[in-house]
């Protein structure tokens, strides 16, 4: 048997957009944070206000994909393992494990003194019951389950993972870092089916969240959690100590960029997770505030493979033609350094597994052939219902998509709401003339769109709850295959195969490569440069 203990603790359009900032934009800032502010003793704690990147209105971190929805579960959940900032996988909960010769055999220990944020003792029985629920739901956790895994408590503090057949993943599973993050919860949340939302927010994370001051479309507040032990290692990424050196976080949702822009520049706020790229400039200019890119992050058009026009391949197809990646970032606002202008790999350039593999009939945009594809898919005329989110930094890229859709001859309705229902109503799989929809657009980050077990549309695994439910055979089973591979080289060849059946089905599509930009006043730490995701753990407000 390997055993594997703790490590150590150690020691320790830019003009314009200058013009937009006016001081009656403060106004609406200022309005904001002014509801539910805090009195009394409470204006004398240390308050950290982040300017989040959409509103939060789902709660359970398993429900769905949503960044928002992830970043508040790493504020009320804690993982058994994390990554590091390169990636490196680290105990959280867990004191230690061991290993057996064959990878078949898991055997974990907790760390003493944990605690769910009810004062109830976390037990080994929650940690399986937690990770039985997120393996229904994430496709890496649906992989661990096909090779046979077995999980077991076998006492207060301790479990067992077995598997019928080697599985490689076992830790990156547990600790996957983005996506659906395999958070832990009471069992008796944990029981709940997976596709009915947890409303109770009982976690054993560093901060409480605090329902009766959350006000969806304004804000949402977090509080140190007294019971938290943090790890005594130093913090890395979303490993080690998650130390709060805060008394209190507020989400202030200003959907405006203009707005919440000037409220980081005027103090009312600490930090933006995702600046609007046309303040870039004005925020570059200011010698008070930290501007930081993390890693880089992947555009998709999502599809919905179930309905016509994209339930045919060919129709699919056409949009990869109506996809220029530099005219859609740059609508963004991304200047050069933010973006890649033309990326063909699936996998993040840059990135171990990068390849052009079946992206050369795509490196141009052709709306003549795009007309083609649809006449050959038997396209009728049928409605193409194309959400917009108004508050969503992809917001311009789907105007220059849908006026490419509209030349090619596609009939499109779209139609205008805020990121928060663009969530919920992707999950409806409804014709897209009863309710449902047809294209959105979103994004995935490093971690989830690098490799073909991460990135969930990629996979394509048929029966899968995944929005657009896209499904080829040949590709899940190459994913199959991908993850047995031992073999870098091998893998790597695997991963190819994939992309090029990728272009060919077109589980969605991708419209290239940026960097979000994060804006920050003020604050001396923030593991959001690493990670991409706005911890609010080790943050110093002065």
């Amino acid at each position: 048997m390997r055993r594997h203990p703790s490590p150590p603790a150690t020691g320790i359009g830019m003009t314009k957009g200058k013009k937009m900032i006016r001081r009656f934009s403060l106004l609406g800032a200022a309005a904001l944070l002014a509801m539910g502010a805090a009195t009394g003793a409470l204006a004398q704690s240390k308050t950290l206000r982040l300017v989040p990147h959409a509103d939060l209105k789902t709660l359970d971190p398993l429900f769905n994909t949503a960044y928002i929805t992830r970043n508040h579960g790493y504020m009320v959940f804690d993982t058994l393992f994390s990554q590091d900032s390169k990636g490196q996988v680290k105990p959280q909960m867990v004191d230690s494990w061991t290993t057996s010769e064959d990878g078949k055999t898991w055997s974990f220990t907790l760390r003493p003194g944990l605690k769910f944020n009810d004062g109830t003792p976390v037990k080994a029985e929650d940690c399986v019951a937690s990770i039985q629920r997120w393996a229904k739901k994430d496709t890496l956790g649906q992989a661990m389950m096909a090779a046979g895994a077995e999980l077991a408590a076998t006492g207060d503090n301790t479990f067992t993972l077995t598997l019928k057949e080697p599985f490689g993943l076992v830790l990156d599973a547990l600790s996957k870092p983005s996506g659906m993050p395999p958070f832990i919860m009471p069992k008796r949340l944990a029981m709940t089916d997976p596709n009915t939302q947890v409303t109770e927010m009982v976690g054993s994370g560093p901060f409480l969240f605090k329902r009766d001051e959350w006000v969806p479309g304004n804000k949402v507040v977090y509080v140190k959690n007294p019971a938290y032990v943090p790890r005594a290692e130093p913090a890395d990424g979303l490993a080690g100590g998650k130390n709060v050196k805060v008394d209190r976080v507020e989400w202030v949702y200003i959907p405006d960029g203009n707005t919440a822009t000037a409220a980081l520049m005027n103090g009312e706020v600490d930090m933006i997770e995702q600046t609007t790229p046309d303040f870039l400039p004005v925020l570059e200019t200011n010698p008070d505030i930290t501007l930081g890119t993390s890693v880089a992050s992947q555009g998709m058009v999502i599809v919905n493979s179930l309905h016509p026009p994209f339930d045919n391949q060919l129709a699919r197809q056409a949009l990869y033609h109506l996809v220029n990646q530099k005219e859609m970032l740059s609508a963004m606002g991304y200047p050069e350094k933010y973006r890649v202008d033309y990326c063909p790999t699936l996998y993040i350039c840059g990135s171990p597994l990068a390849t052009d593999a079946g992206a050369a009939p795509y490196a141009k945009a052709d709306p003549a052939r795009a007309k083609q594809l649809l006449q050959e898919a038997g396209y009728k005329g049928e409605k193409v219902v194309v959400l917009y989110p108004t508050d969503h930094l992809s917001a311009p890229a789907v105007m220059v998509l849908t006026q490419n859709m509209k030349k090619a001859g596609l009939n499109v309705d779209l139609q205008s709401m805020d990121w928060a229902s663009l969530a919920a109503r992707r999950l409806k799989k409804d014709a897209p003339e009863k309710g449902g929809w047809s294209v959105f657009l979103t994004w995935g980050g490093y971690f989830d769109a690098s490799t073909p077990v991460t990135n969930p549309w990629l996979s394509a695994a048929c029966g899968n709850s995944l929005p657009g439910w896209p499904c080829d055979k040949e590709l899940d089973t190459l994913r199959t295959s991908w993850i047995r591979e031992t073999d870098p080289a091998k893998r790597k060849d695997i991963a190819s195969q994939m992309q090029v059946r990728a272009y060919q089905t077109v589980p969605y599509v991708m419209f290239g490569e940026f960097k979000p930009v994060s804006a920050v006043r003020g604050l001396k730490h923030t593991e959001l440069l690493k990670t991409g995701i706005p911890v609010m753990w080790n943050i110093e407000k002065p």
